[in-house]
């Protein structure tokens, strides 16, 4: 498939990223581009029993300047990785798959990265490793201009795919598959990877090529 995708880091990632990637052998992360708030950068959807809930990632702010993404720091100041896994847990811990997957994410989540771009490159690693994914990951530490972008026939989701805009033409949504409290608030799209792997296992993959 043409146009190798250009992501910002992100968090985890939707179930609508995984999809897009599979269809990829390569896929570039540009950690030279600003930080954006609100964005996919610092969060994910999980959906629990009282609904969908944003986990969001706290960073080490500087006197609101522009920064790269490669430069933006986490602060512990608060417990917000503690949260981030009662609340997974609470979510998904009476999915079928829980037990498979709640190991890797604990590890994850409670170590101290120094970096956004760690802790989100470290994320995007463990969930291709739960999909069996080979896809490679090439990493930017330079902003990649546009001119870059059009030589190298690049899918520049940069700014395109953000969580409060609708998806981009070239992102495919994933159709609906099991989740745990569909019966409760109905099917909920573009949530973390979390969400498919944990009530999916195995099926996952499957589910992504359904797009």
């Amino acid at each position: 498939m043409p146009g190798t995708p250009l992501f910002s880091a992100f968090y985890f990632g939707s179930v609508e990223h995984y999809a897009l990637i599979a269809r990829h052998p390569r896929i570039i992360i540009d950690t030279g581009e600003h930080y954006l708030r609100q964005s996919y950068r610092t969060r994910t959807g999980i959906l629990g029993a009282n609904g969908m809930q944003q986990l969001q990632v706290h960073i080490a702010r500087q006197g609101g300047q522009k920064m790269p993404m490669h430069g933006v720091g986490l602060s512990y100041d608060e417990p917000w990785h503690a949260r981030h896994l009662h609340a997974i847990r609470s979510a998904y811990g009476k999915t079928p798959w829980f037990i498979h997957f709640i190991g890797d994410i604990e590890a994850v989540l409670r170590r101290r990265h120094d970096r956004l771009v760690d802790l989100d490159l470290a994320t995007l690693h463990m969930a291709l490793g739960w999909l069996g994914m080979k896809t490679g990951v090439e990493v930017r530490e330079r902003y990649v201009e546009q001119e870059e972008v059009a030589a190298l026939d690049l899918l520049d989701l940069r700014t395109a795919l953000h969580p409060k805009k609708a998806l981009p033409p070239a992102m495919p949504a994933v159709a609906p598959y099991t989740q745990v409290f569909a019966d409760r608030h109905g099917f909920h799209g573009r949530l973390s990877i979390i969400d498919l792997v944990m009530n999916c296992g195995p099926e996952a993959c499957r589910v992504l090529a359904r797009c």
